[in-house]
């Protein structure tokens, strides 16, 4: 059984989760801001939840289904978010996900992780493709997306009901060989 490894950016620490976590984890993904981006975040986020969750992580990752990171800014030694792949074995893809808790928007830091994942992602996992989508009423996550260099694939109009209404979703994909050349120039 391989571990999951710890990752590094120039202001981030991506590790895996551990249960001291939780606590963070339930307090961020518990704004009612974080729930309404998302598709898998319910609010409220209830208690044990956290717990729940991070205690899948070993198991799928053992059997190369997800891996899921906590996103710790090195110089205070804080957990601001989440990044991770749900990964498509058959098919050599995988998912791309992650959210920043409220207190840290606006400062580079999704980008930042989301970079490293996909580096992971093609470089250590081999895979051909990574995509993600997002909520069309959250444009700020489409350009993390851009950012790595994903191309726009589609809109699924009204494919998600939440919260009594219909979102419509936007999908971003990239190749390995796109963000080779990506990262060449």
């Amino acid at each position: 059984m391989q571990q999951q490894p710890t990752l590094e950016t120039e202001r981030l620490t991506l590790r895996p989760f551990s249960f001291a976590d939780a606590p963070e984890l339930q307090r961020l993904a518990g704004s009612r801001e974080i729930a309404r981006l998302t598709i898998g975040i319910p609010h409220p986020y209830e208690d044990g939840r956290a717990e729940q969750w991070i205690a899948t992580h070993e198991a799928a990752f053992d059997n190369s289904q997800s891996v899921h990171f906590a996103l710790i800014i090195r110089q205070k030694q804080v957990f601001c978010g989440v990044v991770g792949l749900e990964i498509h074995r058959q098919n050599h893809n995988a998912m791309l996900g992650y959210w920043i808790g409220t207190p840290y928007w606006g400062q580079g830091y999704c980008t930042e992780a989301a970079r490293a994942i996909v580096d992971y992602g093609f470089h250590t996992l081999d895979l051909h493709r990574i995509y993600s989508e997002h909520f069309h009423c959250n444009p700020a996550s489409g350009r993390v997306m851009q950012k790595l260099g994903m191309k726009y694939e589609g809109c699924l109009r009204e494919q998600i009901f939440k919260w009594s209404h219909y979102e419509d979703l936007v999908e971003y994909g990239i190749l390995k060989r796109e963000w080779q050349e990506a990262r060449k120039s």
